[in-house]
C-alpha cells in the first residue's frame, strides 16, 4: 500500500483503503451480528453491532493496513456462555469469512450486471478500479481468515471438523504455536516466498466461480 503512496496513486490509495477498511468492519459486524442472533449481546452492548467503521477501527491493526495492506480489526467482544446454541463458537467463527464471501459474490455480479445494463457509474475508471478490488479483496479476507492458525477464524472453525481427541490436541498446539507459524508465514511473504500471491491467486479464481452474470 505505501508504494501507492510513493508512486503517487492517491486515488487508487483511497480506493483500495476504504475497500479494505469498509470489508474488515463487515466482516466483524458479521460475528458480532450472528452472536446476536443466538442468544449473545456482548458485541451489542459494546456498541460493536454497526457497520460504522469507527468502533472497529485498531489502531495498529488499520495502521498496518495502510502501509503493508495487511492489518486486522478490532476483534468484537463475545461470550460463549450465552449462546444458546453448541455450535455457536462455530457459527460465529464463520460468520466473518461468509460475510466477506457474501460481499465478494454480491459485489462482483452487480458490478459485471452494471456493465452489462450499461449503467454510466461502471464505466468510471474509479468505479472500475473499486468494484475490482473490493471483491477480491472479500474474497482473500475470507481465505486468509480460514487459515486454522493463530486467533484466525479458521482456528476456531477446523476443531469441530475433527475427531475430539484430535481436536484437543489441535487446540493446545496451536495456543502455545499458532501465533508464531502464523508470524513466520507473514515474514516469508516479505522475504519473498509467494504465500500471499499463491492466496490471491485461488481469489481471483475463486471469483469466476461466482460470477453468475
Amino acid at each position: 500500500m505505501i508504494q501507492l503512496l510513493i508512486q503517487q496513486h492517491y486515488v487508487l490509495f483511497i480506493l483500495i483503503a476504504f475497500a479494505l477498511i469498509f470489508s474488515l468492519t463487515c466482516h466483524e459486524y458479521g460475528h458480532g451480528k450472528v452472536a446476536s442472533l443466538i442468544g449473545d449481546d456482548t458485541a451489542k452492548r459494546a456498541g460493536r453491532l454497526t457497520l460504522n467503521p469507527i468502533p472497529h477501527i485498531d489502531p495498529v491493526g488499520l495502521l498496518m493496513v495502510l502501509l503493508i495492506g495487511i492489518g486486522y480489526a478490532k476483534p468484537v467482544p463475545t461470550d460463549p456462555r450465552k449462546f444458546n446454541t453448541r455450535w455457536g463458537i462455530l457459527l460465529v467463527a464463520a460468520a466473518g469469512p461468509g460475510m466477506n464471501l457474501l460481499l465478494a459474490v454480491v459485489t462482483i455480479n452487480l458490478y459485471l450486471l452494471g456493465l452489462k445494463a450499461g449503467w454510466p457509474l461502471f464505466h468510471y475508471p474509479a468505479a472500475q478500479v473499486f468494484f475490482y478490488y473490493l471483491p477480491l479483496i472479500n474474497m482473500l479476507l475470507m481465505l486468509f481468515n480460514l487459515i486454522p492458525l493463530g486467533p484466525l477464524d479458521g482456528s476456531y472453525i477446523l476443531p469441530f471438523l475433527l475427531p475430539r481427541e484430535t481436536a484437543s490436541k489441535y487446540i493446545r498446539l496451536n495456543r502455545q504455536y499458532g501465533g508464531y507459524v502464523l508470524l513466520a508465514l507473514i515474514a516469508l511473504h516479505f522475504l519473498g516466498v509467494p504465500i500471499f500471491e499463491t492466496i490471491w491467486k485461488v481469489g481471483e479464481a475463486m471469483l469466476r466461480f461466482v460470477s453468475f452474470v
